[in-house]
């Protein structure tokens, strides 16, 4: 889909399908509604409105043909809902719904919208067009590059804007939405990719080919080197060699420091501890840190932010083979605390210990880790938030806020010590896994072992929002990049 933005009334430009708003209870359209309306006869207020009792409902669309129009085919009118209830995030969510209504019609090529949210309701129009992009380009996401049978959809969507002062404003957010957009949706690209291609060679190939300041990759010698053992331990079992991947973006005269580190699990069987074959099916998706951290340093040039940015993944497979760690094994992370291996199918937070030793090595202001971690997070939130947790309240509280503004719902889970009892170990400094209750805390102190209480450290737990099998807000059924944005807003925040 090429995306466009132009200084020009709606009711000059051509195009298939033109998108205006109704705020609920409006009877009158105003703005660029109301030069709609008033161009096609008062179609909207006395047919729509009075005739067809169409409210504005939040989210509901009535599709209006426009027969022997010289510049018109079909107006979609979409539902604002209440004026006083309207926010950007809701914007987000609507953008996308209307997408994915929009792909539903027939011979719908082109499409051109208002700026909704900028005159009606009075909201910056950069952040209005920022918002518009990336719900479209959220909603509009399908992976189909297996499909032999892809049926057309739209090809160009363009944001018209007349006011001279909001469109110059628009085009700054417009360029940044189909940015973070883009950012999104490559992450989704990599999550969706079969396990088969998806390997931890890879992702390492495709971090070797970023426009990076500097990109180190280690294999499994440097890796038994580094003395990682807890990864190391995880990867032995695959026939696919694992790789250490470091991203560098080190801007001159850097304000800050901060290192991102994503789950790189490419493929999880659960080790010698085999998962069911059902809890296996969307077992590829357990890179989703990764992708996510991938995707954010494939464009942070473009974004440009004064801040020192460090990217860490782990990348390997955990498979059942002779050569397998097993239960009952003691490994040694990095920093020479010792691991009594209770599951093999608790690898992650193996992996996650030696990248956050490799991590403090690096002196960092901030540490975010980010993974499809525990399934006790995705019994606890579902598929509507991730879960956080930290060591410093200020990041975390930071972090939810950076999430909550990018659409990205996180919550935070309690970091009680007393979790860490059922961790204790007999022959070692701990176990990896300490059962059922409480799973998503007892994680993240198992990690919290391989940080420096001094450095500022959260980990984002997206086990249950990493790939939905319904729709939540606005995003589709399927990979969801979910975490980009959140650490988007924080890096570009900071």
């Amino acid at each position: 889909m090429n995306f466009k933005i132009k200084q020009i009334s709606v009711t000059e430009i051509k195009s298939d399908l033109l998108i205006v708003n109704l705020f609920e209870g409006t009877t009158l359209p105003g703005g660029a509604t109301g030069a709609v309306d008033k161009e096609l006869s008062n179609a909207i207020s006395d047919f729509v409105i009075k005739k067809e009792h169409f409210t504005g409902e939040f989210g509901k669309m009535y599709v209006l043909p426009v027969p022997n129009h010289k510049i018109l085919t079909k107006v979609l009118i979409v539902g604002l809902g209440k004026r006083d209830e309207f926010t950007l995030n809701r914007l987000r969510v609507l953008a996308s719904k209307v997408i994915q209504k929009v792909k539903t019609m027939e011979n719908v090529k082109n499409v051109v919208s208002m700026l909704h949210g900028a005159g009606c309701a009075g909201f910056d129009p950069a952040a209005c067009a920022k918002t518009i992009v990336e719900g479209i380009m959220i909603g509009g996401f399908s992976f189909d590059k297996y499909k032999s049978d892809v049926k057309p959809t739209v090809e160009n969507f363009t944001i018209a804007e007349f006011d001279k002062k909001n469109y110059d404003k628009a085009v700054i957010g417009f360029e940044k939405g189909l940015l973070i957009g883009d950012t999104i949706n490559y992450a989704r690209e990599l999550i969706n990719e079969p396990a088969q291609n998806i390997t931890p060679a890879y992702l390492a190939d495709i971090a070797e080919n970023l426009d990076l300041d500097e990109v180190k990759i280690y294999e499994r010698i440097d890796i038994e080197n580094m003395q990682m053992g807890a990864f190391a331990a995880v990867a032995q079992g695959s026939a696919h060699s694992p790789r250490f991947i470091h991203m560098e973006y080190m801007p001159k005269k850097a304000k800050k420091k901060i290192v991102i580190i994503g789950k790189g699990i490419t493929f999880d069987a659960g080790g010698l501890n085999l998962k069911p074959a059902s809890s296996m099916l969307t077992m590829k998706d357990d890179m989703s840190g990764a992708a996510a951290v991938l995707s954010i340093m494939r464009n942070i040039k473009k974004f440009k932010p004064n801040v020192e940015v460090h990217a860490l993944i782990a990348a390997c497979e955990n498979m059942p083979s002779g050569s397998s760690y097993k239960q009952g094994d003691i490994v040694t992370a990095m920093n020479g605390k010792t691991i009594e291996i209770d599951n093999t199918d608790a690898e992650g937070r193996l992996t996650l210990a030696d990248a956050l030793c490799y991590a403090q090595q690096l002196n960092p202001d901030v540490i975010i880790d980010i993974a499809t971690l525990t399934g006790a997070c995705m019994v606890a939130l579902g598929s509507v938030a991730s879960g956080i947790l930290g060591n410093n309240d200020e990041l975390v509280k930071k972090l939810i806020k950076c999430g909550n503004d990018g659409g990205e719902r996180l919550w935070e889970m309690p970091m009680y010590p007393e979790y860490f009892d059922t961790l204790k170990s007999d022959v070692a400094d701990m176990k990896n896994s300490g059962g059922r209750g409480g799973g998503t805390t007892v994680a993240a102190l198992f990690l919290q072992n391989f940080v420096d209480s001094e450095t500022p450290w959260a980990h984002i737990d997206i086990a249950g929002t990493s790939v939905i099998d319904n729709a939540v807000l606005e995003n589709p059924k399927g990979a969801t990049g979910v975490g980009v944005r959140t650490i988007l807003n924080y890096i570009l925040g900071d």
